[in-house]
C-alpha cells in the first residue's frame, strides 16, 4: 500500500495503472474510518483492480461554528485499517494541497442541495460538490463509492458527474449500522448516552416503516 500526499506524485502512480487497463476505484472519506468505510472499500475491491482512498477533512464544507476543529482525526489507525483492507493507495493530502493560494472556483449544487440537510447547513453542499469534483480529477478513477446513509449528498454528487460530464460510475452501498441500529458515523462519538438513545428512534422508525409498507 501507498500513502500520497501529493497531486502530481498520485497522477504519475495512477497513469501507470490506466496504462495496464486497470479499473480505478475511489473512496473518499474524511478519515477516522469505521466498519461503513470498510464496507465501501470492500465494494471497490470486489469489482476494481485498484482501489483508492483519500482521507481528507474537507475545510469548506464546514460552516462557521460547525466542528473543523474538533473532528476526530487518528491517522495511524486510519492508515492501519486500509492496509489490513487490502487498500491499494491513500491518498492524504494538506489543505494547502487542496486549495492553493487564490482558489476562487467552487461548485455550485443547485436546488437539490437546499432542502434536508443543505437547509440546516448553507454551503456545505457547495463544498462538498467541489472537493470531489476536484478529488474526481486528481484521481481519474473508474467508478466512485458512497454510502447510502448520505442520500442527499449521493445525489447531488451523482447529479453533477450528470450535469458536467465527469465519465465515471457513482456506486451507492448499504448503511451500515451499530448493533442497536444507529447508522455508523464518525461523529458518533459526540453524542451522550441519552443522545444516542434518543437518536436510535430514527432507525426505529425507519424499520417500522419499512415493514408497514413491506
Amino acid at each position: 500500500m501507498q500513502v500520497i500526499t501529493k497531486v502530481a506524485e498520485l497522477r504519475r502512480v495512477l497513469a501507470d495503472v490506466r496504462n495496464s487497463d486497470k479499473r480505478i476505484g475511489f473512496v473518499p472519506t474524511m478519515g477516522y474510518l469505521h466498519d461503513g468505510h470498510l464496507s465501501l472499500i470492500s465494494a471497490s475491491r470486489g469489482h476494481c483492480d485498484v482501489t483508492v482512498v483519500s482521507i481528507f477533512v474537507n475545510p469548506t464544507q464546514f460552516g462557521p461554528n460547525e466542528d473543523l476543529s474538533r473532528y476526530p482525526r487518528d491517522f495511524a489507525r486510519d492508515e492501519a485499517l486500509c492496509r489490513s483492507a487490502g487498500v491499494s493507495i491513500i491518498f492524504a493530502p494538506s489543505a494547502e494541497e487542496i486549495y492553493p493560494a487564490q482558489f476562487e472556483i467552487f461548485v455550485e449544487p443547485g436546488e437539490l442541495a437546499e432542502p434536508l440537510c443543505g437547509g440546516f447547513r448553507p454551503g456545505h453542499f457547495r463544498g462538498v460538490a467541489t472537493v470531489v469534483c476536484k478529488l474526481f480529477n486528481m484521481v481519474q478513477l473508474d467508478a466512485a463509492y458512497f454510502g447510502q446513509k448520505d442520500f442527499q449528498q449521493c445525489a447531488v454528487i451523482r447529479r453533477m458527474t450528470v450535469d458536467l460530464n465527469i465519465p465515471i460510475e457513482i456506486v451507492t452501498v448499504p448503511t451500515v449500522r451499530e448493533p442497536d441500529g444507529l447508522a455508523m458515523s464518525s461523529r458518533n462519538r459526540y453524542l451522550s448516552p441519552e443522545e444516542r438513545g434518543r437518536s436510535l428512534a430514527i432507525s426505529r422508525g425507519l424499520f417500522a416503516a419499512a415493514q408497514e409498507f413491506a
